[in-house]
């Protein structure tokens, strides 16, 4: 530990990224190409479900939170939501205390096991499964994804299927919306390929990009009595106007675009967006 926060004093953040980035070249490699996932639950098993409400939860915030459960309510009226990777509640639960039936999709058992072990989350339906594909035998009023959770899509085809799923799921007049950041290419030095989002005494974590297949692996490295433990979760970044290019493909319409759950206006500057498509009623 003390090797690494020395070159950080001497050389700066960016070299220290780069070195990490060369360390971890190889297993990053296999995760932006490809490299079979071995856990039934995905890439977020067991060891990621336990500590990941702890290691989100200025995600949990009511200040956070609130605003996003007042969008979703306002918009399922009085009928049902769907969430497409519903992980541990974290909208769900309280989406549902206001009196929104929520069905969710997720691929990992171990992070609905975290849902079900709270309060009020034995209430929810979630089916298990890959929410591009898989099917919910009823219709939605709203159906969404958060927290970049779009992204888990490796690929343009997975991403293009997931629109024409959920509109097979929406009810004529239902909004699909997603929460999702803005690719931070305008952050990338020239030559670079990282970039960092979280720097402390026993946690670094840095995205990187290939601008080539708009492939992005989001990078945790924990130290722990001197040892770095790495854990990388591959992503596809995607841009507002492909967004709304799926949504046409799907048979949505752009409806809202804000830049968070507060709905201000979504601007060049913006770091997200949330947004609203609609399926026509006729």
């Amino acid at each position: 530990m003390r090797g690494w926060v020395r070159v950080l004093a001497d050389h700066g953040l960016q070299v220290v990224v780069q070195l990490l980035v060369d360390r971890f070249a190889a297993s990053e490699c296999e995760e932006q190409y490809g490299r079979e996932v071995i856990d039934a639950d995905g890439y977020f098993g067991e060891n990621i479900a336990a500590t990941y409400d702890e290691s989100t939860a200025d995600m949990s915030r009511p200040d956070v939170v609130g605003p996003a459960v007042d969008l979703l309510a306002e918009l399922a009226g009085s009928g049902p939501a769907l969430e497409l990777g519903i992980g541990t509640g974290r909208i769900a639960l309280p989406l549902a205390g206001r009196g929104v039936p929520v069905h969710g999709i997720d691929t990992s058992r171990a992070m609905v096991d975290r849902l079900r072990a709270k309060p009020g989350g034995d209430a929810i339906d979630v089916t298990i499964g890959d929410f591009a594909s898989t099917r919910v035998e009823k219709s939605f009023s709203v159906a969404y994804p958060v927290f970049n959770t779009i992204m888990n899509l490796t690929s343009q085809d997975a991403q293009v299927h997931c629109f024409r799923n959920v509109a097979a799921h929406l009810a004529p007049g239902g909004c699909f919306v997603v929460e999702v950041m803005v690719p931070e290419l305008r952050k990338l030095p020239a030559g670079q390929n990282a970039v960092p989002f979280h720097i402390s005494e026993s946690r670094w974590a840095f995205d990187t990009y290939d601008v080539a297949t708009q492939a992005m692996n989001s990078n945790y490295v924990t130290i722990t009595d001197g040892r770095a433990e790495h854990w990388s979760i591959p992503f596809r970044y995607i841009w507002s106007a492909e967004l709304d290019l799926m949504a046409r493909l799907a048979g949505l319409r752009l409806r809202d675009r804000w830049q968070d759950w507060t709905r201000e206006p979504f601007t060049s500057e913006s770091g997200k967006h949330v947004s609203v498509w609609k399926k026509p009623v006729g």
